[in-house]
């Protein structure tokens, strides 16, 4: 017998949480190996269409989840087109792009190309093994390390692995904080490099 219900307490670091069903009743564990289709990741509030059974300590369990039947809405938006997509991959080129440029023409000095290149390529490092992590239901790179690495200048190699590995993307509370950091990286850098031209001709 299927059942349906949404999801609680959702542990996306995880992978695991808990599923209420519809109309009442006791709520059963989900892990996120007993989705039969990924095509969305699991998220607080999300219908799903379950099978349940008890486990060998006599918890109640979910199986063969998949999310259920979109409504009516969902599918009229659909059939009106994709939504828009920040397009990440060229944003990302573009920042490491334009960080390049600044520094061949001395608009920036070499610390700023050399943290942000860097910063980036650690970025990229991490975010792919996180999405590794999440498909393999491993341990997963904290939200915190990922926006630091964003702060240090990482941010243009986390769009890139944003764009082309679809990883982060739908989190809108994680994308919040990785364009605050984005923003914060901007003005820091911009006051470094102001702060360091005036105090430079003040000691000479």
């Amino acid at each position: 017998m299927r059942y349906q219900g949404r999801l609680q307490d959702w542990n996306d670091d995880k992978g695991f949480g808990f599923v209420s069903p519809n109309g009442g009743g006791e709520r059963a564990f989900v892990h996120i190996k007993a989705f039969e289709r990924a095509s969305q990741r699991p998220a607080n509030g999300l219908l799903i269409s379950y099978e349940q059974l008890r486990d060998a300590r006599g918890r109640l369990t979910a199986t063969t989840i998949r999310p259920a039947s979109a409504s009516k809405a969902q599918v009229a938006a659909k059939s009106a087109g994709p939504a828009h997509r920040l397009p990440r991959t060229a944003l990302g080129l573009l920042a490491l792009l334009g960080t390049t440029l600044a520094w061949m023409l001395k608009l920036v000095p070499d610390w700023t190309m050399l943290a942000i290149s860097g910063m980036s390529l650690l970025a990229l490092i991490f975010y792919v093994g996180d999405k590794a992590a999440a498909q393999g239901n491993r341990w997963r790179t904290t939200e915190s390390t990922l926006h630091m690495i964003a702060l240090l200048g990482g941010w243009p190699g986390a769009l890139l692995a944003q764009g082309l590995f679809n990883h982060k993307t739908r989190k809108r509370s994680f994308q919040r904080v990785f364009w605050v950091t984005v923003t914060a990286n901007l003005l820091g850098i911009i006051s470094l490099i102001v702060l360091v031209d005036t105090l430079l001709p003040a000691a000479s």
